[in-house]
């Protein structure tokens, strides 16, 4: 009666004329069992009749067409979008054809030349959700951007200064954010991201690639190197010389990047290459060094960007290598790595000597260096000249990162340049949890949105907290095993390839992690104050990441997986939750930096770079979150201009490795680089301060972890550069 719109009460007697009329006529009869009419087989037919007669009537004579995503013209029939419910959807077959009889009597009404297949599915679409078959409606979905967002990428590749690559990168990376939110994710994790209670990272890679990586290179500079490019196989045997052990190398990170979403690490890389450079003088080493440092930021063609990159140096040889066998040319064992100090040191000296030397002229931000303080190198003489030049290559760049090695809960540990750490905490191993491994991914947590909705209530709170938590574990959870799968199918060839009989990823060892953005502005909406105003907002925000740590620790001995808290940066995330909240709540009730156009929450460190807050005291607050964030944080220091003393900046690093529980840290300073006369300045001057040009200058400034063109920036983060805290050492 509803769909002939009828009333029920006006017209009952007319609707009860028809039914009996139907009746009579053997069209329908009444099911006893279930109290409804049905269609008897006479009815069947007819209807089968009437339908096909329509359709006649409708095409009027003419053949419809239909353009396919195979770029053919076929002719319409369908049958093909039943098969396409049963096969793509897992629909009953009986209902299928009844959900492609209804969408074919609607195509064929209206009056076009020819349809598309992706118009077809829209209709079948439309069909499913009136009828309420959501289910099914989310796996027939077709995937990917519209004509209008497509040709907006195109024409804002110009004023974004990227490369024609980012507008097929960012199409791929629509559609596969678009299938992993509606076909591998629970719906309960997929509306957290959405909604933005929760930032999954690197989405559109979560179910394809993992995301950072620490490399051995002792397998390969024993055994030499096997890999697959553009479609051929290529063999390296183990190197015979220092040139051919960097190009190996090279080749290693290449192949690798392409199954990575994040950055590589080579940690102790001095020393595993030390045996390679015991004969050769000072010009032969620095001339392949930088030969390798000049490639790792050459862009191929096909990328958009050059691979990122971290090397880990260390000034001594590190305990846990003194007695390790050490591999030479042709891959023979060639003793210990104690046996190697002084070569260590020597690749280690000239690395840092190119580095100083470009800094004047190139802006390389690839390789990231991370450099390694123990107690025995701020005790050791012969470790003085190195400090003193990484530091000089900080005052003059800002570019090294330092791991401080000293306490002894960072014993072992390594970094990725982005902060995120692994230590020998999961299998008490320091090689198996730190090499041939990294982390998979992480799972940000909005802290400010939990505060929004806890209104001053800590249970409420915590237990938004725990909430979130398990959403960022199953979510890991998930990822694990898509690797897994991707394992089993060899579809990472390099990362799973067999060494010893053993994948070279230690995939079972790869870090989960559960991040969080917003700290400070989460303590000031709970508590009114932010974390450095005053001693109780400080002990709040300990409170909160403690108990965050204690929750992950307790899901990861539960379900036997490597599960930990990072505080890394995530400039994505940090805008993104922020923008969704203001959304929300408005300006009235949301706390965060940035402008009305474009809001942010503090990432990376727990107190903004624009606050005004002394540097012993900013310092000594984010020692007491370090320990509890474990899997990942770093500090930075903004350094006043002009260039400071490197011997004050030492003096920095032994106080802050010898007094503090900071784990990691930066000295960062604003730079310009003149691409006219191809120099590099100190500040961000108006125009060059030798060719005097007022155009050929780019502005660099550390955006988190990372230096970033200021060009790269949001309008709300560059405008912000100039309040930063800066501080004389």
């Amino acid at each position: 009666m509803t769909k002939t719109d009828l009333d029920p009460t006006r017209d009952a007697g007319k609707f009860a004329y028809h039914l009996r009329k139907m009746c009579r006529t053997s069209l329908i009869a009444k099911d006893e069992k279930i109290k409804k009419y049905k269609l008897t087989p006479l009815g069947e037919r007819l209807l089968d009749f009437a339908s096909s007669l329509e359709e006649y009537a409708t095409k009027s004579g003419e053949e419809l067409f239909v353009r396919t995503s195979k770029l053919a013209m076929e002719e319409f029939d369908r049958n093909k979008i039943a098969k396409a419910l049963i096969e793509e959807a897992g629909m009953p077959a009986k209902l299928a054809n009844t959900i492609a009889e209804e969408a074919e009597a609607r195509l064929l009404k209206l009056n076009v030349a020819y349809l598309t297949s992706s118009l077809i599915r829209e209709f079948v679409n439309m069909t499913l959700i009136e009828k309420g078959f959501h289910e099914y409606r989310d796996k027939l979905v077709r995937l990917g951007l519209p004509v209008y967002d497509i040709t907006q990428l195109i024409n804002a590749t110009d004023d974004s200064h990227q490369n024609i690559e980012s507008v097929n990168k960012a199409a791929g990376e629509s559609v596969l954010k678009e299938y992993t939110l509606l076909n591998v994710l629970p719906r309960s994790i997929a509306d957290a991201h959405l909604s933005g209670m929760i930032h999954i990272n690197n989405i559109s890679y979560w179910i394809l690639k993992p995301n950072e990586f620490h490399h051995d290179l002792r397998p390969f500079l024993q055994r030499g190197y096997g890999s697959i490019q553009r479609g051929s196989e290529v063999t390296l045997d183990p190197p015979t010389t220092f040139e051919a052990a960097l190009s190996l190398t090279y080749s290693l990170i290449e192949t690798s990047g392409t199954e990575l979403a994040g950055e590589q690490a080579l940690n102790y890389f001095n020393i595993f290459l030390a045996p390679f450079v015991r004969d050769l003088t000072k010009d032969d080493v620095k001339r392949t060094l930088s030969h390798f440092i000049l490639s790792l930021n050459t862009t191929p063609s096909s990328k958009e960007v050059p691979t990122e990159v971290t090397i880990g140096v260390e000034p001594l040889i590190p305990e846990n290598l003194e007695e390790a066998t050490a591999f030479g040319p042709n891959g023979k064992p060639a003793g210990s790595y104690g046996d190697y100090s002084s070569e260590s040191q020597k690749i280690l000296d000239y690395l840092l000597d190119i580095l100083v030397e470009e800094s004047t002229r190139e802006c390389f931000f690839t390789p990231n260096l991370i450099f390694n303080i123990r107690r025995e190198a701020l005790k050791s003489r012969e470790t003085e000249n190195l400090l003193l030049k990484v530091h000089d290559l900080s005052a003059k760049t800002g570019k090294p990162f330092f791991a401080n090695l000293v306490p002894q809960w960072q014993r072992d540990a390594l970094y990725f340049a982005t902060g995120t750490r692994l230590a020998p905490s999961w299998t008490k191993d320091w090689e198996i949890d730190t090499l041939r491994t990294g982390n998979l991914d992480t799972v940000v947590i909005n802290l400010p949105r939990l505060a929004y909705t806890a209104q001053g209530n800590d249970n409420k709170l915590f237990e938004s907290l725990g909430d979130c938590t398990k959403k960022a574990v199953e979510a890991l959870q998930l990822k694990n095993r898509a690797m897994e799968d991707r394992r089993r199918r060899s579809l990472l060839p390099h990362l799973f390839q067999r060494i010893a009989r053993k994948p070279y990823f230690r995939l079972k060892s790869a870090s989960n992690l559960v991040g969080f953005i917003g700290l400070n502005e989460a303590v000031q909406i709970h508590t009114g104050d932010f974390v450095y105003s005053s001693r109780k907002s400080t002990d709040f925000a300990v409170n909160l990441i403690k108990n965050l740590s204690l929750r992950a620790k307790k899901l990861s001995q539960e379900l036997g997986l490597r599960i930990g808290v990072s505080q890394v940066s995530n400039s994505e995330a940090a805008q993104r939750l922020a923008g969704l909240d203001v959304e929300r709540y408005g300006w009235e009730i949301v706390t965060a930096q940035g402008t009305k156009e474009s809001p942010y929450y503090t990432d990376l460190v727990v107190i903004p770079l624009e606050a005004k807050v002394s540097l012993r005291d900013r310092l000594k607050i984010e020692s007491e979150l370090h320990q509890l964030t474990s899997d990942g944080h770093l500090s930075l220091i903004e350094l006043e201009e002009p260039e400071q003393d490197p011997e004050n900046l030492l003096k920095m690093t032994r106080r802050i490795c010898l007094s503090k529980n900071i784990g990691a840290f930066a000295y960062t300073r604003s730079f310009s680089h003149c691409k006219k006369c191809r120099r590099i300045f100190g500040g961000h001057p108006q125009k060059c301060p030798d060719c005097k040009s007022t155009n050929s200058l780019t502005y660099y400034c550390r955006q988190s972890a990372k230096y970033k063109p200021l060009k790269y920036w949001t309008a709300a983060k560059k405008a912000t550069v100039g309040k930063r805290v800066r501080y004389r050492v």
